[in-house]
């Protein structure tokens, strides 16, 4: 058994913030993680020749200015996401070339109806309480609706609605029937709102570390040194009048204070004893994630880019739902990233390897030509199949669950503490949102011990 001052569980953004701080500030600590790898939810692979592929998380953007300052901390510069050139919309077997977010080349009443939606999700994103959406005016209400019934009662257009629901719903990995209208608005107004959320330039798409997430992670892994253990899953944590005793595999830890700083859809593999108060139970057993699967397809130069396009693309219902440019700062190799999210991603990744590939590259052929159909490399993460993800990018809460557990997401539970991108009040569900819960999660176990509190929580 290891005797440490804090135990941290969960080697994502989230995770490794909450270690590095505490290393910092002269703390021993131990971080757990499951997998044999550190990043969580990003995945940063170099390739050969050099580049490198973010199978998850990869993008910053204005207002993200606790991973930007990670970004500093290491000497990692950032270079803006490509969008020279049209973007594209296909929708009903036509095809749209336009710029910017709304793709006014497509019937004025579309156009207006997107617009129109955008602005009004815009202002109802301003009347939520970030620190407590559940005490908005109208959260009993938002959140006995879906975000599929605001769309349907809000959105007159077929077109704008299947873009919207893709846009939107897609951010949740799930469909728009499956996540409540409060939890969208909170999720949006976290970031800004809307315009910030389905933005690239200025937008949540704004940016890219060069190097990728791992040019970020992998420093503060090698600041960590000994305190990082991979391959050891958490599956018990016991809390005494004293500290907790953290099981995991081949491995037990003895601290003062536990954060855990897993995804809530996969928190409750873990057995906590005593048992957790009711409403932080039930709240682990209410945020599922939604499935996606992230593909990168490389070939020797971005060819899209001299043919006038910017690699962005979205085909709701389409097992390429979207596509945008995911070039290395350098241009070369050329790399889209196809992203599919949600039910279709659910139906794709039942095929067999070879027909998804098939399928994946025949869409991208009808949308950038002939050429595109062979690519130098292919290489797919099916975040659905994740033991340790649990699913999607982040944890949503479907109908009801926001009014009636989300004062649980932030409070220790006695020595036990949480992190993770879904607990944060800002720009919750981006990494940047991860190392803010980190930052937030570290602060709050030395702020405990100083006061002096202890003893476990029970149900």
């Amino acid at each position: 058994m290891k005797d440490v001052d804090f135990c941290v569980i969960g080697g994502g953004f989230a995770g490794t913030t909450a270690a590095l701080r505490l290393k910092q500030a002269g703390h021993s600590v131990t971080m757990l993680e499951a997998r044999d790898r550190l990043g969580g939810r990003t995945f940063t692979e170099t390739r050969p020749d050099g580049s490198w592929i973010d199978r998850g998380g990869a993008w910053v953007g204005p207002g993200q200015d606790r991973i930007q300052a990670l970004m500093r901390e290491y000497g990692v510069p950032a270079y803006k996401q490509y969008t020279g050139g049209e973007a594209m919309m296909l929708v009903d077997g036509k095809e749209y070339r336009y710029s910017g977010t709304i793709p006014w080349s497509m019937s004025p009443w579309v156009a207006m109806n997107l617009g129109a939606a955008l602005l009004d999700l815009g202002h109802l994103c301003k009347t939520i309480p970030l620190d407590a959406p559940w005490t908005a005016e109208q959260a009993e209400r938002w959140d006995r609706l879906t975000l599929e019934h605001w769309l349907n009662t809000h959105v007159v257009s077929k077109a704008a609605h299947e873009l919207l629901e893709a846009a939107l719903a897609g951010a949740y990995t799930s469909a728009g029937s499956e996540v409540s209208l409060l939890f969208a608005l909170y999720q949006m107004a976290s970031g800004g709102g809307p315009a910030f959320m389905l933005g690239v330039e200025d937008g949540a798409q704004d940016s890219r570390p060069v190097g990728g997430m791992g040019a970020v992670y992998r420093p503060m892994a090698a600041e960590l040194g000994d305190a990082v253990l991979l391959s050891r899953p958490v599956h018990r944590i016991e809390q005494d009048v004293g500290g907790v005793t953290v099981h995991a595999v081949d491995h037990i830890v003895r601290a003062r204070r536990a954060i855990v700083a897993v995804p809530l859809a996969i928190a409750s593999q873990i057995h906590y004893e005593p048992m957790l108060p009711v409403d932080r139970s039930f709240l682990h057993q209410r945020m599922p994630s939604g499935a996606i699967i992230k593909t990168s397809v490389v070939y020797d130069e971005p060819f899209w880019r001299t043919a006038g396009l910017s690699g962005q693309s979205a085909a709701p219902g389409s097992p390429a739902t979207i596509t945008i440019d995911a070039c290395t700062d350098t241009g070369r190799p050329g790399i889209l990233c196809v992203i599919t999210e949600g039910p279709v991603a659910r139906r794709i990744g039942a095929f067999d390897t070879a027909d998804r590939r098939h399928t994946i590259l025949g869409e991208l052929a009808e949308r950038f030509g002939e050429r595109a159909r062979t690519p130098e490399d292919y290489i797919e993460q099916d975040w659905s199949t994740e033991r340790y993800s649990g699913g999607g990018m982040l944890s949503h809460a479907p109908t009801g669950v926001l009014t009636q557990f989300g004062h649980a997401l932030r409070p220790p539970c006695g020595r036990i503490h949480w992190a993770g991108t879904e607990s944060s009040a800002v720009m919750c569900g981006w990494v940047d949102g991860a190392v803010r819960s980190g930052e937030r999660a570290a602060h709050e176990v030395r702020e405990y011990e100083m006061a002096g509190a202890a003893g476990p929580a029970r149900s």
